[in-house]
C-alpha cells in the first residue's frame, strides 16, 4: 500500500479542525489547553496540514480536546486508505480540474459542494443513489461513472 503523505496530513489537519470545532474552540482556546508552548501559527499549519506533527504532540492535542488519538488516526486513515462498503471516494478537486466534457455536470456538484458551509473537505464519499443521480445527470451508466472516478482518483494520488 502507497501512503501518500500530503494526503494524510491534509486529512489529520481537517480531523484536528473538526474535533476543535465541535468543541466550539479557536485555535487560541486550544492552545491555552495545551501543555507546552506552541505558537497560533504552528497550530494553524497542523490543521491546514502544511506541516507535520511528531506523535507526542499529536497525542497532546488529543488529550486537550479530550479526543482519543486512535479515534482519530482512525477517521483519517479511512479518509486517505479507503472507500466505505458501498460508497466511492470523490477528490472534489480532481474532479473540478477535470476537463472530460461528460463529466461538466458532476464538476458544476463538486463546485456546489465547495461552496457550502463545511464544504471545505478534499474528499467526499459518494452513495449508490448519489452516484445512480450524478451518473444520470452525465448520460451514462453508473458503472462507467465510477470507473471514470476512479481512474481519476487514481490519476490524483499518482501524481502527487
Amino acid at each position: 500500500m502507497r501512503i501518500d503523505a500530503e494526503a494524510y496530513q491534509r486529512a489529520l489537519g481537517e480531523e484536528l479542525r473538526k474535533v476543535r470545532k465541535r468543541r466550539g474552540w479557536t485555535r487560541k482556546e486550544l492552545n491555552e489547553r495545551l501543555q507546552s508552548e506552541i505558537s497560533l501559527q504552528t497550530l494553524a499549519t497542523y490543521e491546514l496540514g502544511t506541516r507535520q506533527c511528531s506523535v507526542v504532540r499529536l497525542v497532546e492535542l488529543c488529550v486537550a480536546m479530550e479526543e482519543t488519538p486512535q479515534d482519530l488516526l482512525a477517521r483519517v486513515h479511512r479518509r486517505v486508505f479507503t472507500d466505505e462498503p458501498g460508497r466511492v471516494r470523490v477528490n472534489l478537486a480532481a474532479v473540478i480540474g477535470d476537463d472530460q466534457p461528460e463529466l461538466q455536470p458532476l464538476r458544476r456538484w463538486c463546485l456546489d459542494r465547495q461552496r457550502q458551509p463545511g464544504g471545505d473537505q478534499a474528499d467526499v464519499q459518494l452513495d449508490r443513489r448519489a452516484l445512480e443521480w450524478l451518473a444520470e445527470l452525465c448520460g451514462m451508466p453508473v458503472a462507467e461513472l465510477v470507473s471514470r472516478l476512479h481512474h481519476l482518483m487514481n490519476d490524483t494520488h499518482q501524481g502527487s
